[in-house]
């Protein structure tokens, strides 16, 4: 059936249930996966920054993004070792998690993205938005969803 699922993360408890489920679903399937994250683009610095001298470089800043990154799928990287399937991790620094996301899945071919849905309503999810809902929208790849 699935043969290369892309499993996001925002490490989160929510999407951690999310991976769990995402694991177990790709071991059952004989599938591989790709664990991926989504890190805050780099922001030029403005002018206050320059002058306190509080300017992050490009390089540091692909740095950091590198090790938060790596922090986000540090426990879904133990869990799917863990259920012994094959797997790779992938981040992109993105202010739209979900262009990030579908962009990864096409990007890597995968057949499947199974992800986490916080359940906002109301004012948290037009503040907040829905990831999740975008990525359902913007992609053709099948999306299951978990709540």
């Amino acid at each position: 059936m699935y043969k290369h699922i892309l499993i996001p993360t925002d490490g989160s408890e929510t999407a951690a249930k999310a991976v769990e489920a995402g694991i177990e679903f790709a071991r059952e399937a004989k599938a591989r996966v790709t664990l991926f994250t989504a890190v805050p683009e780099y922001q030029p610095p403005g002018e206050a920054a320059v002058m306190s001298r509080n300017v992050v470089s490009l390089g540091e800043h692909e740095r950091r993004s590198r090790a938060l990154a790596e922090k986000l799928v540090a426990r879904a990287v133990e869990q799917a070792r863990a259920a012994g399937i094959e797997f790779d991790t992938d981040f992109a620094q993105s202010d739209r998690p979900y262009e990030a996301i579908v962009a990864a899945a096409e990007r890597r071919g995968c057949d499947a993205i199974v992800m986490a849905s916080h359940g906002r309503s109301g004012i948290a999810r037009l503040w907040y938005g829905s990831q999740t809902a975008e990525v359902i929208t913007h992609s053709s790849i099948p999306t299951l969803v978990y709540r």
